[in-house]
This record gives structure tokens, C-alpha cells and sequence, in this order.
């Protein structure tokens, strides 16, 4: 199969971490669905194993799709349906080919919107499995060295490493505000941020309105800039909401609309709390953390550069540990984990909880200043928490982490491991 599927290899592709899901599913699905914001990379990595495709963006293949879709689900399989939720009707004819024919890996579905009526909501359970691409890691792009491998600290390993000393903060806020966006590969500084600054106004003008909400675009824009100036925090719909206020603040549920829409989009992806057992009486709390897909999306409406985080350190440390959180969650789907945050009413938290579907979890700090002291007050918390856990909870702890931006990898005497984000990998 991977020989006649690199016919459709676009020019340029890179391996992606979610290709492994992807091949993994086609061996015991009859389908496979590839979810994720537009321009992350779909229809480059289906195209590595599909052995034909239809394109359903274009008006002659939705014509087909609609008069005869025998015809546009037939060719040699794998076959992809690219951008299917433009023909949702196709879903069903999908799960009734996978009923029909025997064998494994006979489509692979990609979207960058949830259709409105969630037609996938009932069925394709056991036929089509699901699998989310978000916008390519820095070991993805070439700029981690993935010596830190997430799955090597769920063995239990300690890594030790120095790491290129070329490698400067500032080329971290480059990598915050350029993002991971596979088409600005290879372009130049300027031309990727206007590349990301161009798409953030697109969202809004756009792409919702291709999903079926109504809105106002201004307030859709507002709504993606009170989300920049909060990312990485629990910001409740009320102070999104006072965000957007243009005289008088928009209803509860007008923001909950224009939020949900950025979410049908894979635009905006919550952070979910953890919920563990704790030794202590501290309550938990509930709210999710907010981040857009990419961290880039933040910056572009913030109007960010590299020069103006350096200069701005606050927001340069938000927008650092949601670009900490997005390769997390790539590299965490090698390993069929979710990352989570947790947070306490007695004022204890970390800002990533790495669970595996096994029980087994890893708890993160991530850091900006690497300096010792600040390296210390962060081992400090995961050790807290460490010991607010249940006997059993601690007992499938693999492993406390301390994410910087910069300077080498090592374990420290207390079993705390310090990472650079350049040193981090699947």
C-alpha cells in the first residue's frame, strides 16, 4: 500500500505523529476520519495512504456526490473524501460500504468542520474510527531534537542532554508566532506571520459562515481576541463576554454560539481539568483552560512579534505554555493519552496533566525564565501535588516535569526532570 499511495504524496511532505493513528486504524477500520483546523496538513498526510481521492471543495465532485455517490466512492482504497462534510450525506453510504465490503482501510474521510446537524454523532461506531490533527509540533517541523521522548517518561526514564546553544529565546517566540502551519514551511519570518495574521482574519470573514452560524464578524473577532489576551488561563464566558463589550456586553449565549462555532472548526480546543482523588480536602476545579489550535492564531491577533514578546514577558509566557500544551497533545496521541490542567481550590496547579488511557500520568510545569530558583519553586508544586494524590494516584505517577525554553536536559536529584521544549518529542 505505501508504495502506490506515494503517487498522491504532495510535494514536501513530512511525517506527522497522527500518521501513525491513522495507519494504525486503517488496519482495524473500515473508515477512518481525520479531523482538524484548515491549513494543518489533512489532505498531505491522507494523501501518504490514500490510493485515490475526490476532492469534495470542488463544485463538479459535490454535483457527482450528489447525483451518483456510488461513483464518488469508487476507486482503488484506501479513497479519500476530501473535505467531506461538504456532501454529509456521503456518511452513511461510508458506513454502509464499510458493512458491506470485508476488508479494513477502505476510506479515510478528512474535515475541517463538524457539520451542523453532527450527523457522525449515531453512527460509524466500530466502522470508522476518529483521529484529530492539529498543526505540526516543533519535532514535527525539525525544531525539537525529540531526545525527551514523552513515551521514554512514561517508561520511567531519566534523560540527560546538552542542547544546541545556538538555540535562543527569541527563536522560541519566532516559533510562537509563525506556528505550526505546514504551508509556511520554508518561508520566510515575515512572510509567515503575514501568512497567520491573513488566515485569523479569515476565520471570522469566512470560515464560519461556511459552518452555518450567523454572526457578526467584528464580534467573532472580538471574541478571538479576548481568547488571545486569556489563553492558557480559565477564563469564564463572563469575562469574555466584558471583553467584548462595545457599549453594552454581549448575551451569555451569543458568546457560547460564536464559541462553540470556533470549536465546530477545531480553532479553539479547551484544556480540560483533571479529575483525580486527593488525600486533602481541597476542592477541584472544573474549568478548562482556553487555547486556540496554534498558538500563532493568539500572537497574530495580539499583533505579536517576536520583538514585541521579548518585550513583553507575561504574554510571552502564556502563549509559551500553549505552545508547550500543543505539542503535548501531539505527542501524547502515540501514546492514547489526554492532556489535561489541574488546579485547587487551596491555590495548588499544574499546567499540564498527561494521563494515558492505562492510569499511568505525567504532571508538567512549564516554564519561560529557566533560572534555578524558578526551577525549584516549579519541582516544589509537582511534588505537591505528588503528595496531595491518593496512594494509588502517586503510584502510577511516571513522571514530573519541568518544561523550559532553552538550556540542557537532566534529572534532577528530587526525580524531577527538566526539559527544554527544543529537547521534547513523541
Amino acid at each position: 500500500m505505501a508504495d502506490e499511495a506515494a503517487t498522491l504524496t504532495m510535494p514536501g511532505y513530512l511525517p506527522r505523529i497522527a500518521g501513525r493513528v491513522v495507519e494504525s486504524a486503517l488496519r482495524r477500520r473500515g473508515a477512518v476520519l481525520v479531523e482538524g483546523v484548515r491549513g494543518c496538513g489533512k489532505t498531505w498526510m491522507a494523501r501518504h495512504f490514500a490510493r485515490s481521492e475526490v476532492r469534495l471543495d470542488d463544485e463538479a465532485a459535490l454535483l457527482l456526490a450528489s447525483s451518483d455517490p456510488v461513483e464518488v466512492l469508487g476507486g482503488a482504497t484506501p479513497r479519500l473524501l476530501d473535505e467531506w462534510q461538504n456532501a454529509p450525506h456521503l456518511w452513511n453510504r461510508v458506513r454502509r460500504e464499510c458493512d458491506d465490503r470485508p476488508e479494513p482501510g477502505q476510506f479515510i474521510l478528512t474535515g475541517s468542520a463538524v457539520p451542523q446537524d453532527d450527523v457522525t454523532r449515531h453512527t460509524g461506531t466500530g466502522r470508522i474510527s476518529r483521529v484529530l490533527l492539529r498543526p505540526m509540533s516543533l519535532w514535527e517541523i525539525g525544531q525539537s531534537t525529540g531526545i525527551v521522548s514523552l513515551k521514554r517518561l512514561f517508561d520511567g526514564e531519566a534523560v540527560s542532554c546538552l542542547q544546541d546553544e545556538a538555540v535562543r529565546l527569541r527563536d522560541i517566540a519566532s516559533a510562537i508566532c509563525a506556528g505550526g502551519w505546514p504551508q509556511n514551511l520554508g518561508h520566510s519570518e515575515d512572510d509567515a506571520l503575514a501568512s497567520v495574521g491573513d488566515y485569523a482574519n479569515e476565520i471570522a470573514r469566512v470560515d464560519i459562515p461556511t459552518n452555518g452560524v450567523r454572526h457578526s464578524p467584528t464580534m467573532v473577532q472580538r471574541l478571538m481576541a479576548s481568547i488571545s489576551l486569556n489563553v492558557a488561563t480559565e477564563a469564564k464566558m463572563t469575562k469574555l463576554a466584558a471583553d467584548m463589550d462595545i457599549g453594552h456586553p454581549p448575551a451569555r449565549n451569543t458568546v457560547a454560539a460564536y464559541l462553540d462555532a470556533l470549536r465546530r472548526i477545531y480553532v479553539v480546543e479547551d484544556q480540560p481539568a483533571w479529575a483525580v482523588s486527593l488525600r486533602s480536602k481541597a476542592t477541584l476545579r472544573k474549568e478548562a483552560k482556553r487555547h486556540f489550535a496554534d498558538p500563532s492564531l493568539a500572537a497574530a491577533m495580539l499583533r505579536a512579534t517576536p520583538e514585541r514578546l521579548m518585550s513583553d514577558l507575561t504574554a510571552f509566557g502564556c502563549l509559551f505554555e500553549s505552545l508547550a500544551v500543543r505539542d503535548l497533545r501531539i505527542y501524547s496521541q502515540a501514546e492514547r493519552a489526554t492532556v489535561f490542567h489541574y488546579r485547587d481550590s487551596g491555590g495548588l496547579e499544574a499546567d499540564a496533566v498527561i494521563e494515558r488511557t492505562d492510569g499511568s500520568w505525567i504532571a508538567a510545569e512549564v516554564k519561560l525564565n529557566s533560572s534555578p530558583n524558578v526551577i525549584d519553586k516549579a519541582a516544589r508544586t509537582l511534588l505537591r501535588l505528588k503528595h496531595k494524590t491518593t496512594r494509588q494516584r502517586a503510584a502510577s505517577l511516571a513522571a514530573l516535569l519541568v518544561i523550559t525554553p532553552t538550556g540542557p536536559a537532566y534529572r534532577r536529584p528530587d526525580g524531577v526532570q527538566v526539559a527544554p521544549i527544543t529537547a521534547l518529542g513523541p
